[in-house]
């Protein structure tokens, strides 16, 4: 495999790894417009929803699909009660506090998840089949293009709920000025509450089609919400396609510089990535072309 091949290999892999971040980095900025609250319990259900799903298929013995439907289902459950207890008792408390509070929470579910599965690490079986697709000289797995996919359809359903449907337009309402919102009727907590429950079935579902490749364990959500996080402060915080273009991004330079430089440095890409945007331009790459938030 020539250079040229190699580049067009890394860039599909990235692609990939990336829309696996855009799915996590919308689940924070959701939460984040809806609330002020960075939701570091995020990278937990991408966790819930693999483990979730193995323990479904190994334990319960159900079919796939189900057992993917009900990881779901469960994850959303775990995000919306742990809004109902721990964020909506706590609404008027500073935001260090808040943050201080998912830190918290994402050390308990992880810590619970160890208790139950152990601390193996697992996969899941791909959607459909092993057998390889070759583009240009590079090969991609059929679970690549399931993980595109289906990140295209989440992306487009959030889209279409956002601003096409009367809850979604609330929470936008809600985004702008939550006491404006408040004053023209829109029930404020109620929103805050169905941005729990997307944002955990969103990183549930990320969980879900990207460990069949990348396997899963209870400490994996770790990682993978840092990055996640990384895409959304890439994207200014955005929940629309400046943070979808900075998962894409993250994951392409983190493959190309784990491709071309070492694989020892492809975490250290991410943070270094994050602290560049950070210094030269805190407001995010994506924020003005991207100037609606949710």
């Amino acid at each position: 495999m020539n250079l040229s091949q190699q580049v067009i290999q890394y860039i599909l892999s990235g692609l990939t790894t990336g829309s696996i971040y855009s799915l996590i980095g919308l689940g924070f900025a959701i939460i984040f417009n809806s609330t002020g609250i960075i939701n570091f319990a995020q990278g937990e259900f991408v966790m819930l929803g693999g483990m979730l799903t193995f323990f479904f298929i190994t334990v319960v013995k159900l079919p796939l699909l189900v057992a993917i439907l009900f990881a779901i289902l469960i994850s959303t459950l775990v995000g919306v009660t742990f809004e109902r207890l721990a964020i909506r008792p706590l609404r008027k408390a500073t935001p260090l506090n808040l943050v201080i509070i998912t830190i918290g929470a994402s050390i308990l579910i992880r810590g619970l998840a160890m208790m139950i599965w152990g601390k193996d690490t697992h996969s899941l079986p791909m959607f459909s089949g092993n057998d390889p697709i070759f583009v240009s000289g590079a090969t991609i797995l059929p679970q690549h293009l399931w993980i595109l996919g289906i990140t295209l359809l989440v992306i487009i359903i959030n889209k279409l709920y956002f601003y096409h449907s009367i809850s979604g337009k609330a929470m936008r309402a809600c985004s702008y000025n939550r006491s404006a919102a408040s004053l023209v009727g829109i029930d404020v907590k109620r929103m805050v509450f169905f941005s729990f429950a997307i944002s955990s079935a969103m990183g549930s579902v990320a969980g879900i089609i990207a460990a069949p490749l990348t396997m899963t364990s209870y400490d994996v959500g770790i990682m993978l919400g840092l990055k996640g996080f990384c895409a959304a402060i890439i994207g200014g915080m955005s929940s629309g396609m400046g943070t979808v273009l900075g998962g894409i991004l993250l994951g392409v330079l983190e493959s190309l510089g784990a491709g071309l430089i070492s694989s020892g440095y492809k975490d250290a890409i991410a943070f270094i990535i994050l602290l560049l945007i950070l210094f030269i331009r805190p407001q995010g790459i994506f924020r003005k072309a991207e100037t609606e938030r949710v």
